[in-house]
């Protein structure tokens, strides 16, 4: 599932989020590689998302929650 990147050339690379407060969601990113990071949207918990596997048909990266941290109220 590659796109064109709307910006700045190269490819985009979807990443869908497993597990942990974010579960379900996809994050387009650019095409360099990713080594996980802390992931928040709104006001759901962080959540420490890793790479654990690519696809290598269509380059798809499925990333893991390995700690969640609550989100300060």
């Amino acid at each position: 599932m590659r796109r064109e990147a709307p910006a700045g050339g190269g490819t985009a690379v979807i990443v869908r989020l497993v597990g942990g407060p974010l579960a379900g969601r996809e994050l387009e990113t650019t095409d360099a590689p990713w080594a996980g990071d802390w992931l928040t949207a709104g006001d759901v918990d962080w959540g420490l998302y890793v790479p654990v596997h690519r696809d290598a048909v269509t380059g798809v990266v499925l990333a893991e929650a390995r700690v969640t941290i609550p989100r300060r109220r």
